[in-house]
């Protein structure tokens, strides 16, 4: 049986999933380190240790083919795509074979300006209300397809 896996640092999105989770009955696993709580209703909530991408080794070794990931961690997205798991961004975006390299190879341009002393990019704006609304409609689209892994 799928399940939901939410990568939960940082993640404004948790509520929204869990929601969807609830209402079509698949389990939902929240995944966060000890500087964050998280104790939902209608969600499973394991804490690791804090560490460089201690949720993140923790979350792939979780997943199955088929799961959802909810993150916006391009390393990790690409990681769960190799287990053949549907990774989605907190503003909607289904990452794919097709898209994971050039998103990978943005955060990699992205570091190395930054490492060079440069400036990439204004950095994260103010969430809005449209991105909560555009990601609950896609993760309810993957909920209610039968989707080719």
């Amino acid at each position: 049986m799928r399940k939901i896996l939410i990568d939960a640092d940082g993640c404004p999105v948790v509520d929204i999933t869990i929601k969807l989770a609830t209402q079509f009955k698949i389990k939902c696993i929240i995944i966060c380190d000890t500087s964050h709580i998280f104790e939902k209703v209608g969600a499973q909530t394991i804490t690791v240790s804090k560490g460089s991408d201690s949720v993140d080794f923790a979350l792939v070794n979780m997943v199955k083919k088929g799961d959802i990931v909810v993150t916006q961690d391009y390393g990790l997205a690409a990681m769960c795509l190799a287990r053949k798991s549907v990774p989605i961004s907190q503003n909607g975006m289904i990452y794919t074979n097709d898209n994971i390299d050039s998103l990978l190879m943005q955060r990699y341009t992205a570091k190395k300006i930054r490492m060079a002393g440069g400036k990439f990019g204004k950095g994260a704006s103010k969430r809005k209300s449209g991105q909560n609304i555009v990601f609950e409609a896609e993760l309810k689209k993957l909920l209610e397809e039968s989707y080719d892994i």
